[in-house]
């Protein structure tokens, strides 16, 4: 026999009846005789302030993480408000957070105050930051600002609810003070109506990792939804929850807040190689022991630290090719065919256009042919801001860095793997096959990041990497290989997981018998390569193609 625990918010309608989740009697009272050991352990407990609503914190803790951790997790918590009071929710949420890590053992909190915890020796102790409720300009030192960008984009997690929405704002009024702190959460503003609205939430992706737990058919809430402005928009950022505009009856007189009636509450994104995750839906302390939205913020929680993968393809994008190449773990991109030539910027102008989210780029590659700023480690910060703004601006995201022949020194080596890592690069392609891989795997550890070697023939590839660190293999340079008579599909079932990236680039037409073959091979290996690259010469005709194949080796149109 199971007894159902019930939360506020379900007593105020949060879910249909069949959805309320439920605990058995053992979870129940395993639950109560824990809350003792949490309060003692718990670091606010440590401070001397009581700990608000833990027996329904405790009660509603989720018994397991969605996902193990690759290792042990570290989130900063930061619920500093300035020019406003605070919501009181919270202490509420820091709670939570801290009893739900420790219950599952997902992750470690600490709870802070003080911006000096944004310098980058103390930000490299964390995996994911946590704006817990940040309203208002919460530090204005450039430096840790720069700080806190650069750990996002070379891979840390962000995570904000409610008020973050106007973190770094001159408040009251939001004056805006930080504009690439609102790109990298992805919208901007907090208008709203009732503090206690009574809304219908829909879940845009019912499967997604981030909204299993609710029904699929949506679901009533009371909280104090945002109406925002931009820069959000569907074309940047994957929507998980929307207010359902047709039940909710604006004031006589009042204007839509925007043209589009669309309210999205929720999303995930990524920003370089960050993992972002906003909600609007914190302004209740309630929120914080209903069992659904506790698993919905753990699950939140593991993707922003890096443990729990989910599809981030913007909405705006989703088309059944998209969704079946998010199923088999597949990223098409544009790569420049002579990438020291084509401006950059170019690139990333053709990728949306051809459904493209992705592109590769090339050391040294022109930024901008007026000034002749090229991309490389001699960039000021100044230059990078510009470049990520870019890159947000036209809905893309940088994968692949190409480092061109003469390859470089072990200083060379060095220079390029941070440079990669500081422009959100996952993969660094190597022209010809380096002299110490032994190093360059080093290399690839420390910063995390894989290598792929190019070159016309693959055995000498994967005799090479017999030994080397596993994130080092391939890139598959499919028309280089064919010119030299190998058969591309035998190729990549040789490589098997050395296989790190594929390239198609050049003016050349692959037989659709040869592209089933190759994406066929790489399927049924359950390959992921880093990006399917496509040169601009070619990818008017080879997308759609790449599409419709993927499409059916995924077995059709996904749900």
């Amino acid at each position: 026999m199971t007894r159902t625990c019930r939360t506020a918010s379900e007593t105020q309608g949060a879910f249909p009846p069949r959805h309320r989740p439920r605990c058995t009697r053992r979870q129940f009272l395993t639950a109560a005789t824990g809350v003792a050991a949490l309060r003692a352990t718990s670091a606010i407990a440590q401070t001397g302030a009581p700990i608000p609503d833990v027996d329904r914190i405790a009660a509603a803790l989720p018994t397991a993480a969605p996902a193990a951790p690759a290792r042990p997790r570290r989130l900063l918590i930061f619920d500093l408000n300035v020019g406003y009071p605070g919501h009181a929710s919270i202490p509420t949420a820091n709670a939570a957070f801290e009893l739900m890590g420790k219950r599952t053992g997902a992750f470690a909190t600490e709870i802070h105050r003080n911006p000096d915890v944004f310098r980058p020796d103390s930000l490299a102790r964390f995996d994911g930051v946590f704006f817990n409720n940040t309203v208002g300009n919460l530090f204005e030192d450039p430096a840790l600002r720069r700080a806190l960008v650069e750990f996002v984009y070379s891979g840390g997690g962000l995570m904000g609810v409610h008020g973050t929405s106007v973190a770094f704002t001159r408040w009251p009024g939001a004056h805006e003070d930080w504009p690439e702190f609102g790109r990298m959460l992805g919208a901007r503003g907090a208008s709203h109506l009732a503090a206690d609205e009574h809304a219908r939430l829909i879940v845009d992706d019912p499967a997604h990792p981030l909204t299993a737990m609710f029904p699929p058919d949506g679901f009533e809430h009371r909280d104090e939804f945002f109406r925002f402005g931009e820069p959000f928009s569907r074309d940047r950022v994957r929507v998980l929850l929307h207010l359902d505009t047709s039940r909710v009856a604006m004031p006589e007189g009042r204007k839509p807040f925007r043209r589009d009636d669309d309210y999205a509450v929720t999303w995930a994104r990524r920003y370089g190689r960050g993992r972002i995750f906003y909600s609007a839906i914190a302004h209740h302390p309630r929120v914080f022991w209903d069992p659904a939205f506790l698993q919905f913020y753990l699950a939140a929680a593991q993707f922003a630290l890096g443990d729990l993968p989910v599809p981030t393809m913007p909405s705006a994008l989703l088309t059944p090719a998209a969704r079946a190449q998010e199923r088999l773990g597949w990223r098409k991109g544009i790569e420049a065919d002579l990438p020291p030539a084509t401006p950059l910027a170019d690139i990333a102008a053709r990728a949306r256009p051809l459904g493209a989210a992705y592109i590769g780029a090339s050391y040294g590659q022109v930024l901008d042919p007026a000034t002749g700023a090229r991309l490389d480690a001699s960039l000021d910060p100044a230059a990078l801001e510009r470049l990520r703004l870019s890159l947000d601006k036209d809905g893309v995201t940088l994968l692949t860095l190409r480092i061109p022949d003469p390859s470089p020194d072990a200083h060379g080596w060095r220079e390029r793997f941070e440079f990669a890592r500081k422009i959100g690069a996952e993969t660094v392609i190597a022209e010809s096959l380096p002299s110490d891989l032994a190093a360059i795997g080093s290399l690839c550890d420390t910063h995390d990041i894989r290598l792929a070697i190019a070159g016309d023939r693959p055995e000498p590839i994967l005799a090479a990497c017999k030994h080397a660190s596993p994130r080092i293999g391939a890139c598959a340079e499919i028309q280089r290989w064919i010119r030299a008579g190998i058969d591309p599909a035998a190729a990549i079932r040789t490589l098997g997981n050395r296989l790190v990236t594929i390239a198609s680039r050049g003016p050349s037409q692959l037989p659709e018998a040869g592209g089933r073959a190759i994406l066929t091979a790489i399927r049924d290996e359950n390959l992921r390569p880093a990006m399917f690259a496509f040169g601009p010469s070619a990818a008017t005709d080879q997308i759609p193609r790449f599409d419709a194949l993927s499409l059916d080796l995924a077995g059709g149109p996904v749900p």
